[in-house]
């Protein structure tokens, strides 16, 4: 306990990594992601049962801050400094107003896909079309985006597994010199 510095911060995706880090579960996407140094953000990160344990765990430790602006910077910055940028937005609210804003700080995403049953009559972030982010530049004018009204529990797994993990060998070999980034500069 020593070694605990008395104030400390840390980022959503930070503590996600940590999880990921600690799970030790092969069958964990939080597992996969940390293995790989993939960031996973969640601007909600509090709202739930992690949420209630820092309540418990500040009592303890006083000085752990979570910082959601770092996180916001770090999205934005890698959207900023890609080439392209692609979103799979498995359902709405705060993950979808997150990761289109930050798609909107390098005038919209090249690719797009919405899995959720959120309708657009009542107004609601979640609902709103592919056509909306359009509007306010989260979405490039150009692409051709999708919006699968369904149970994503259902349907995200059919999607992976006749896209991306298809034929992995294959998109390993068509990938392997591909650059991602416009400079070499970590966000």
């Amino acid at each position: 306990t020593d070694s605990i510095p008395e104030k400390f911060v840390w980022t959503p995706s930070k503590v996600i990594e940590r999880l990921g880090a600690e799970i030790r579960d092969e069958s964990s996407v939080l597992y996969w992601a940390a293995k790989n140094n993939i960031p996973v953000f969640c601007p909600a990160l509090t709202d739930g049962s992690i949420g209630d344990m820092m309540y418990f765990h500040s009592y303890k430790r006083r000085g752990f801050i979570l910082d959601i602006n770092e996180d916001i910077r770090r999205i934005n910055d890698l959207a900023v400094r890609s080439h392209a940028t692609g979103q799979i937005i498995i359902g709405g609210g705060i993950v979808k107003h997150h990761t289109c804003n930050a798609n909107l700080m390098r005038n919209g995403a090249n690719f797009s896909v919405y899995i959720n049953t959120g309708q657009d009559f009542d107004g609601s972030d979640s609902g709103a079309s592919p056509d909306e982010a359009i509007s306010w530049g989260k979405i490039r004018i150009d692409a051709k985006p999708v919006k699968v009204t369904a149970d994503a529990t259902i349907v995200f797994p059919l999607i992976v597994s006749q896209t991306f993990a298809k034929d992995v060998a294959q998109w390993r070999d068509d990938t392997k010199d591909c650059v991602c980034w416009l400079d070499s500069e970590e966000c």
